[in-house]
């Protein structure tokens, strides 16, 4: 099993974990969030924590597993939205972040290693008109990171205001030319299918539970199976590559890479792990397994 972590990125560090929180900063600000996977002791005193933070997210009541809504208590100098940047060789991408009344703020930091991949595959294997598929993409650092590559990128997600916020970043980014689909993605990809389509890219970032634009049920341990069925039917059988990123507590690794080798047999070097971060005591926080490979 890997363990992957980003290379150092000025505009973001995870400061301390602990006590089901963590304390991070994104450009200037201190954020204090509910970390349900960080069940050691905190390493920094309380005061710290409550004096340095700009902004405090908390959840409403017990926080049912289908919705992780809550509210921000802030200081006077923390805004409603700002922008963060971060740069790895030649990409360089500017992000959006704001407060939200679900607990994320527009990035999941960790995931800036799979965007190094991503933009590395791209850039040195090209393909006339390479295509690559993001579905369940949020706001789009990796749709962002394929198309500073060279790529023509359709980003999918169900929710138009995300899509709307990934459209931001683009423009951040000085970037253009992302097909946007607001649409359930398993529909998405069972129509690709129908249509003959393939990509040299496939990004799958599903979430553990969701809803569709037309109230479409997902449940991870429901759908991945055909999730990753119609991913293998999709993807290029030459000069591909595909990532998938799954966050459900309880999904090993080892789940994941059987997935993979049931559905895209002949795969030779697939890599398998969790992805972390550290704090600055040096504890890692486990923040998703990831599942990746690449065909010549």
């Amino acid at each position: 099993m890997t363990l992957l972590t980003p290379t150092a990125w000025r505009d973001y560090e995870l400061w301390d974990t602990g006590g089901g929180e963590k304390l991070e900063r994104f450009g200037r600000y201190l954020l204090r969030r509910p970390e349900p996977q960080a069940v050691w002791g905190k390493s920094l005193p309380e005061k710290d924590w409550s004096q340095k933070a700009s902004a405090k997210f908390t959840l409403e009541g017990s926080a049912q597993r289908e919705a992780e809504k809550g509210a921000w208590s802030r200081k006077p100098d923390m805004p409603d939205r700002w922008l963060i940047e971060y740069e790895w060789t030649a990409l360089k991408l500017k992000l959006r972040l704001g407060l939200t009344s679900w607990k994320q703020i527009g990035v999941f930091p960790e995931q800036a290693e799979n965007w190094n991949y991503i933009f590395q595959h791209v850039r040195d294997n090209p393909v006339e008109m390479s295509r690559v598929l993001n579905l369940f993409a949020y706001t789009g650092g990796a749709s962002l990171a394929a198309k500073a590559a060279g790529a023509d990128v359709v980003h999918v997600d169900s929710v138009r205001r995300v899509i709307d916020w990934a459209a931001d970043n683009q423009t951040a980014s000085g970037l253009d030319g992302i097909r946007w689909v607001v649409e359930d993605a398993m529909k998405f990809m069972r129509r690709e299918v129908k249509r003959g389509k393939s990509y040299h890219g496939i990004i799958l970032d599903p979430p553990a539970y969701g809803h569709g634009p037309a109230g479409e049920r997902w449940v991870l341990e429901e759908g991945i199976d055909e999730l990753i069925n119609l991913s293998s039917l999709l993807l290029a059988k030459e000069h591909s590559f595909l990532v998938l990123n799954l966050y459900s507590l309880g999904f090993s690794p080892l789940i994941a890479e059987n997935l993979i080798k049931k559905y895209f047999q002949g795969v030779r070097e697939t890599e398998a792990g969790e992805l972390y971060l550290p704090d600055r005591a040096g504890n890692k926080l486990p923040l998703g397994v990831f599942v990746r490979f690449f065909r010549k």
